[in-house]
């Protein structure tokens, strides 16, 4: 997060490319990506990531919703849950395996059950109906240190809204990555987060 508080969401990627379009993420500055459970063979690509990258990338897992999907998570070299939804229990199961926590919320409610689970940060989901008012309203009640990241239909444009709301992060799903899509494309469109990103911080 530190580096670049940005999650590349893949869903729907294969084995046959998960590589290419991990390089060009990573090249593009990125160092934190999620492979989804709904896409092909998600933890053989999760494995393929891993291995290929190295610890300088976290790699996870994304929609996990069962606690017997963690341990294929970990043997696949992933470091990283998350999830559509607030589950404490699952929260609980992956901090016990060390991975780190990124639940989906979308209350109050259900942010504090996942903090007081052990999640490391909140994905904040869908924003579509989390607008950038409502992010300064989670801001306001969980405090300064607990990472905020948006998910779900944020584009580049999006970012200094959320940000100067209290936004600390975002998941860049079907903006960043659609199934099929060449690693050009996903160069293309990474680089244009990263530069969004990086203008907000030096003051662009």
């Amino acid at each position: 997060m530190a580096t670049l508080p940005l999650v590349a969401i893949l869903r729907g990627i294969t084995p046959g490319e998960v590589e290419e379009v991990g390089d060009v993420l990573v090249e593009s500055g990125f160092r934190l990506i999620e492979v989804p459970l709904t896409s092909p063979d998600p933890f053989r690509s999760i494995a393929m990531l891993a291995r290929r990258l190295g610890s300088a990338v976290v790699v996870g897992a994304g929609t996990v919703r069962r606690a017997e999907q963690l341990d294929a998570l970990v043997e696949a070299g992933g470091r990283l849950m998350v999830t559509p939804h607030a589950d404490a229990a699952l929260i609980r199961a992956a901090t016990a395996r060390r991975l780190s926590t990124l639940p989906g919320v979308a209350t109050p409610t259900e942010a504090f059950a996942a903090l007081d689970a052990g999640a490391d940060a909140l994905k904040l989901f869908p924003s579509d109906m989390i607008s950038p008012s409502a992010v300064k309203a989670f801001r306001t009640v969980v405090g300064p240190a607990v990472p905020l990241c948006p998910t779900g239909g944020i584009t580049p444009g999006d970012l200094r809204r959320y940000v100067d709301a209290g936004a600390d992060g975002f998941g860049l799903g079907g903006a960043l990555y659609r199934p099929g899509e060449s690693a050009s494309d996903v160069r293309t469109k990474a680089e244009a987060f990263v530069s969004s990103w990086r203008d907000l911080h030096a003051g662009g």
